[in-house]
């Protein structure tokens, strides 16, 4: 089975030896994504909404590179270091889904990478 990298410059680069995206038979895999802005290089930290947007953005650009948006996305994993934010986690994630919503756990855990509280990855269909 052939695939495809994909690789969005707006979103952060992968830290380790892994890809933003991989396209196979026209599904997308989009590995969890952190709140991390790529213009500045630096973590959005404080309230976990604009953690939770930035996330967001992050698959958006990706998803965006692949000439899809959230309306392709069946499917989404959310991994909290605190499942105290769910509701607000919830709400902000929501914001981005005004329609037929993916399927989707949350899962919390015990560390994330660079000591994020919150990831975020999917899979989209074209």
């Amino acid at each position: 089975m052939a695939h495809t990298i994909v690789n969005a410059q707006n979103a952060p680069a992968p830290i380790g030896p892994y890809s933003q995206a991989t396209m196979a038979n026209g599904v997308l895999y989009v590995s969890g994504q952190i709140p991390l802005n790529q213009q500045t290089s630096e973590l959005v930290t404080g309230r976990i909404e604009d953690e939770t947007h930035m996330v967001m953005k992050n698959l958006q650009f990706i998803l965006s590179e692949a000439g899809m948006d959230f309306s392709n996305v069946v499917k989404c994993s959310i991994f909290v270091k605190d499942l105290n934010n769910f509701g607000k986690i919830n709400e902000t994630y929501g914001s981005y889904f005004t329609s037929n919503p993916p399927a989707r756990e949350t899962v919390e855990v015990s560390r994330l990478p660079k000591d994020v509280n919150v990831e975020i990855s999917c899979i989209a269909v074209k």
